[in-house]
C-alpha cells in the first residue's frame, strides 16, 4: 500500500505485481472512502491529527523505488507526507502496541455496563469539559487525563474514564473500517 495525505484525506493506492514483476494499481484507497480520518492517518503514516503519535505504524517513508506509474513521486502542495506498507508488514502489526510512552494528555478510555453488567471498552473519546470538571472536582486540580493519579477514573452519565496509553487499534481496529484495505493486501 502506498499512501500520501491530499488536504486533509488519506489518499494512494494498493498495488500487486504482474506477471512480469512490475508493480500496477489493484485498488485506489479513495474507493474506500476513509475521507478525513485525521487520527487514522496520524496513527498509520505519522501526518496530521492532534492525537500526539510519537511512533506511527508506517512513519512517513517516501515512495518504494518502483512503485507503479500510478504513484505521484513528486511533492506537491496536495501530494505529500508519502508512506507505504508491504502486504507482509502491513499483516504483522501489533495493533495493540503502544504509540506513545505514556497515557494520552487529550484522549480517555471509555467503558460502559455490558450485558453481564461488568464494564466493558467502548470507544476512545476527546477528553470532554465535562469529564475534566468531573476529574477536577475528583482529584482537586486541572488536571489533563495523562497527570491522574495512577487508577484515577472519572464516573458520569453511565460511563466511566479511565487514562490511556493509544494504540493503531483503538482508531484503526484491523477488524474495522479499515478492514477491506487489509483484506486487500493479502495475496490471492
Amino acid at each position: 500500500m502506498a499512501s500520501a495525505s491530499t488536504g486533509t484525506y488519506i489518499d494512494g493506492l494498493i498495488e500487486a505485481r504482474t506477471a512480469g514483476g512490475a508493480w500496477e494499481m489493484e485498488v485506489d484507497l479513495l474507493d474506500f472512502d476513509f475521507g478525513n480520518e485525521r487520527d487514522a492517518r496520524e496513527c498509520l503514516f505519522d501526518y496530521g491529527g492532534g492525537i500526539g503519535v510519537q511512533r506511527s505504524v508506517f512513519g512517513q517513508r517516501g515512495w518504494p523505488e518502483d512503485a507503479c506509474d500510478e504513484v505521484p513521486k513528486e511533492c506537491s502542495e496536495w501530494n505529500h507526507s508519502h508512506s507505504y506498507a508491504t502486504g507482509p508488514r502491513s499483516a504483522s502489526v501489533d495493533w495493540d502496541a503502544p504509540l506513545c510512552d505514556g497515557p494520552s494528555p487529550s484522549h480517555l478510555g471509555e467503558w460502559r455496563s455490558g450485558p453481564d453488567g461488568e464494564l466493558v471498552w467502548d470507544d476512545v473519546v476527546w477528553a470532554s469539559i465535562e469529564v475534566l470538571d468531573a476529574a477536577e472536582e475528583l482529584f482537586g486540580g486541572d488536571l489533563h487525563p495523562s497527570e491522574w493519579p495512577p487508577g484515577g477514573e472519572v464516573h458520569l452519565h453511565g460511563a466511566v474514564y479511565r487514562p490511556v496509553v493509544l494504540t493503531a487499534g483503538m482508531f484503526v481496529p484491523p477488524d474495522g473500517r479499515w478492514a477491506p484495505a487489509w483484506a486487500s493486501m493479502r495475496p490471492p
